[in-house]
């Protein structure tokens, strides 16, 4: 009987050892999902291909871990759950990392920090917002933040603002802006910017780098930047690649590709590229 015990533990015991050899194997091929249409970060261009900083980065990464990568599109909104239901293994969408979304997902270290503010229209009534040129830290002293954005509650109050759903962006206007604007989510940034064009809305809030991309098309020469720029607190610990959380192995490869990718100046070479900034 004991050597029948000592010889069904020894037999567990192979199982989960293969188990978590299993486990631990280094991915040979990935699929990493982005959303293409967040530009600069990730669009799809005029022949029908993905493009952007992100795309760009995600193949200098995948080179870095030695692996191949297949890059598709995912509707935004589908991201997460798809990446839980297994359908790719890594999405590069400028997603920030947020609380709520590491109580589901992982998150590789971040490539890239963030920062939000309002796009109006030069010539209306939000052109002057008051803040402009200033930086709001969410996650400073709370009644600092309070007397900070309380002049920009007066200036919006009833305003229509968009912004992209289940984003960082929606989450800042529910958390400071509720009831004292009418907040409209959109399925893409595009959406909104077309409607604050065709005057359906006052302003949107969204990511500087993706406004900027805006600003720069001949359509929106006549909008701009107003008010501060807004970081820390609901925008999270940066941008990064979101993952499944028991991929621990490809979380660990995604961490040192990206610390190598910043330590030779590559990200800052690609935000030069497709943003015309360092995002340092």
């Amino acid at each position: 009987m004991q050597v029948s015990k000592l010889l069904l533990t020894s037999a567990l015991l192979g199982v989960l050892s293969a188990g978590a050899a299993v486990a631990e194997t280094k991915p040979t091929e990935i699929t990493i999902a982005t959303e293409g249409a967040y530009e600069p970060w990730n669009f799809t261009g005029p022949d029908g291909k993905l493009a952007g900083f992100e795309i760009d980065l995600a193949n200098d990464l995948c080179a870095r871990m030695k692996i191949k990568c297949t890059i598709v599109a995912q509707d935004w909104d589908g991201l997460i759950p798809s990446l839980n239901a297994k359908k790719f293994d890594a999405i590069m969408a400028s997603m920030i990392v947020t609380e709520k979304r590491l109580a589901v997902i992982s998150f590789s270290k971040p490539y890239a920090p963030t920062a939000a503010a309002f796009m109006v229209d030069k010539s209306g009534p939000l052109a002057d917002l008051p803040g402009t040129g200033t930086t709001v830290d969410l996650a400073g002293d709370k009644a600092k933040v309070e007397q900070e954005l309380q002049p920009l509650r007066d200036a919006l109050k009833g305003k229509a603002v968009g912004a992209q759903v289940s984003t960082a962006n929606t989450a800042f206007l529910d958390a400071y802006f509720k009831g004292v604007v009418d907040t409209r989510e959109y399925k893409t940034v595009e959406q909104h910017d077309l409607d604050l064009q065709a005057g359906r809305i006052d302003a949107v809030v969204a990511q500087k780098t993706s406004l900027n991309a805006t600003l720069g098309k001949d359509d929106f020469k006549d909008y701009k930047i107003a008010g501060p720029t807004f970081k820390g607190g609901v925008f999270g610990q940066g941008i990064a690649a979101g993952l499944r959380k028991d991929d621990t192995v490809l979380k660990s490869m995604f961490d040192a590709a990206i610390e190598a990718a910043e330590a030779d100046g590559t990200i800052n070479k690609l935000a030069e590229k497709w943003m015309k900034t360092k995002l340092d």
